[in-house]
């Protein structure tokens, strides 16, 4: 890693924090239960006082619980009923690990804005500075690697995410986290596999490299992305080919007669005890409230604590097991229609985002009509370049076979074209916010043709400056328009017409 340590880290965590005011600044606006927060607001309080969710009074999206909340008001719990007749117990969608994270905010700051859009705010913040340090170590550039974050920091549809008690801005961060530990193992690897190289007589298929503790945490990383949505499983298969190609790679790289008879017989035993044994163990222990509570949805608790301990843990996992063939069905029948529904082919374009707040407040903006609007959708400069990006990707791929550029591909992939096979086979409800995983992929795609744009340290002076100047003027344009978006991001209180001016498109309205 060439340059200094010390600005490797500090200016990532300069960019970190320049992402931090702007996710905390009016974290609590607006005052209000914002679109799905509707569920998992009270999800995750639920959690964190019983263990499971529960059902809460109101409607099917509550508000009547909403506004008790809104007052300070807690009480928002149906009332168990006898054994036979409980209502208490809630069916949920969605893993519980998401709503957990959300729990921790409303436990430290009290069930408010502010309490509930915490952990998201943390994560949104953490995944910035990631990105920034994987972005380095891809790249070995620490200019670029702050590049890379920064424009994470601005993008519109993480920023909105990262202040909202949805579950999908912890499912990118566990998806990113997981990336970035491969990345580094990958880097752990070849470097063992040249000391082999070096200190030991050649073989057809070379040595075992251990257990590979980043890899271990790639694995968890991924349980953990699964554990909040189950669409993390995609990203977990990708990898899981991407690291053994990596590792079959690196014993060509080397020399070896046999690299991938080598891969196969050295590295695959242990990459599944990191993409199988370790994720799968993550799922299931992010589902331990259940276990432990009577209350759970179809928890079966009489029966299974009936006939010995046992029984208890044969009887506990065919419910659970149940409960997930249940929830499977419930994602593959979802074709409710819905106003701000969009397909997976639109999303890079961003023709239908989704309006997580709108009210016209009487007065406040110093007009004779207001709005105040909350848009989940990303920043045009940096999609649209990044679609951009992204065909320079393909291209540059298949002229060097660079394995950063396969990486950012198929990465992407992986979060964007299963959503198709929904689309057209189950005509599934979905929105332009489930591309958030897919937004650091496209953000280091914007960064390798940044690199690229810029050149080589050797190349001629002039050719560099004037790919710098491009770069940076890219940035500025990015800065411009999420200023220019800033206000209907978060829910400020402006004139109508101004909140007009800002539709790109007639679909954002």
């Amino acid at each position: 890693m060439p340059g200094s340590v010390l600005w490797g880290w500090l200016g990532p965590l300069l960019v970190a924090g320049f992402g931090a005011i702007l996710r905390f600044a009016g974290l609590g606006r607006p005052h209000a239960v914002m679109f799905d927060e509707t569920f998992y607001v009270k999800d995750a309080f639920a959690l964190i006082t019983y263990g499971v969710e529960r059902a809460s009074v109101g409607n099917v999206e509550n508000p009547i619980a909403d506004r008790k909340l809104l007052a300070g008001d807690t009480g928002i719990w149906v009332a168990c009923a006898p054994p036979g007749a409980d209502p208490c117990p809630l069916y949920v969608a969605h893993p519980p690990l998401g709503k957990w994270m959300i729990g921790i905010g409303e436990q430290l700051f009290g069930m408010n804005p502010f309490g509930w859009r915490f952990a998201g705010a943390v994560v949104g913040v953490l995944s910035i500075l990631i990105l920034a340090r994987v972005a380095r170590r891809m790249t070995r550039s620490t200019l670029l690697g702050c590049l890379a974050g920064l424009l994470l920091a601005l993008d519109g549809l993480h920023f909105v995410l990262s202040r909202t008690a949805l579950l999908d801005i912890f499912l990118m961060f566990f998806v990113l986290a997981g990336f970035a530990c491969l990345v580094v193992d990958r880097d752990r690897a070849r470097g063992r596999l040249v000391d082999w190289y070096e200190t030991s007589p050649l073989t057809d298929h070379g040595p075992w490299l251990g257990l590979r503790p980043w890899r271990l945490t790639a694995g968890a990383c991924l349980g953990a992305a699964c554990a909040v949505k189950w669409s993390g499983i995609f990203f977990l298969l990708a990898f899981a080919v991407m690291s053994l190609v990596w590792d079959a790679g690196a014993r060509r790289a080397i020399g070896l007669r046999r690299p991938y008879s080598g891969t196969l017989s050295k590295d695959l035993p242990t990459a599944l005890s990191a993409v199988a044994v370790v994720p799968a163990i993550t799922y299931l222990i992010s589902w331990t409230g259940w276990f432990v509570s009577a209350l759970g949805w179809g928890r079966n608790w009489e029966r299974a604590t009936s006939q010995g301990p046992a029984y208890f843990v044969f009887d506990s996992i065919r419910s659970w097991l149940s409960y997930q063939v249940q929830v499977l069905g419930y994602h593959t029948g979802l074709t409710t229609p819905h106003p701000y529904q969009s397909d997976p082919w639109s999303w890079p374009l961003l023709l239908r985002p989704v309006a997580f707040f709108w009210e016209t407040p009487p007065s406040g903006c110093g007009a004779e009509k207001c709005a105040q609007a909350v848009l989940g959708v990303g920043t045009p400069v940096i999609w649209y370049g990044g679609l951009a990006a992204l065909i320079a990707m393909v291209a540059w791929y298949v002229a060097t076979r660079d394995w950063r550029a396969g990486a950012v591909l198929l990465s992407y992939a992986a979060g964007w074209l299963p959503w198709f096979y929904y689309a057209i086979a189950d005509n599934r409800t979905m929105y332009l916010f489930y591309a958030i995983p897919m937004v650091p992929f496209m953000i280091l795609a914007l960064t390798l043709a940044a690199g690229l744009v810029i050149g080589k340290a050797e190349a001629a002076p002039n050719r560099r400056a004037a790919g710098a100047a491009f770069a940076g003027a890219f940035m500025i344009l990015a800065l411009i328009n999420f200023g220019w978006l800033h206000p209907v991001l978060t829910g400020e209180i402006i004139p109508h017409a101004q909140w007009w001016a800002r539709m790109l498109l007639a679909r954002w309205v």
